[in-house]
């Protein structure tokens, strides 16, 4: 059995920690666990491909960089999604760029009670109108509603419905309370509702 095999079986934890201890071997295998999952949540959150790579690419580069600051035993999962979404907001910047949402192919949540896919919540919460439209018309609908959020819940929104974060894993990443997790999600569904409401697609009678 090969390097790579054998450090398949440690935890994500476990790699950090080899990782702060100059195990640089183990950096591989950190970014190929993560590689897919991670560069979906910065193409959705970017709505650029070319943009998302550079991101991941920066985010492990601060990974490898910020390893010596690692707190170890701490979970790091959304550790990597803190790096992932300040380099992200930090590209935004520089390119002084409008934020397009991928959000066609959205992540399958975690049954964790907290998240529900996103479509589904949209034809559970409205009645009627949305049952007359194709699914790429309801896609096209939600994704535009979603893109003219404000930034704030944006970033909740994509965390939470698309990525299947915890209310604790979202507030560890954007370094907010789990109540201001919460009101931010409410405050996004309630105005989606209201983009969905006003849609003239949405009102008319078939």
């Amino acid at each position: 059995m090969g390097a790579g095999d054998s450090l398949a079986s440690y935890s994500d934890e476990d790699l950090m920690q080899r990782l702060r201890q100059g195990q640089t071997e183990v950096f591989g295998t950190l970014v190929r666990r993560y590689e897919r999952e991670l560069y979906g949540y910065l193409r959705r959150y970017l709505g650029d491909e070319s943009l998302a790579e550079d991101v991941f690419q920066n985010t492990f580069l601060q990974v490898h960089l910020k390893c010596k600051q690692y707190e170890v035993g701490r979970p790091v999962r959304p550790w990597l999604y803190t790096i992932a979404t300040h380099q992200a907001i930090d590209a935004l910047r520089r390119n002084q760029r409008h934020m397009t949402l991928r959000l066609e192919e959205p992540h399958s949540p975690q049954s964790n009670g907290e998240t529900t896919e996103l479509l589904h919540l949209v034809e559970c919460r409205m009645d009627g109108p949305l049952e007359t439209l194709t699914a790429g018309e309801r896609r096209e609908q939600i994704r535009a509603s979603v893109e003219a959020l404000p930034e704030l819940l944006r970033q909740v929104l994509i965390l939470a419905y698309y990525q299947g974060m915890k209310y604790r894993e979202i507030a560890e990443i954007l370094d907010i309370p789990v109540g201001t997790v919460k009101s931010r999600l409410h405050a996004a569904l309630a105005k989606l509702q209201e983009s969905w409401a006003s849609l003239p697609s949405l009102n008319q009678v078939p």
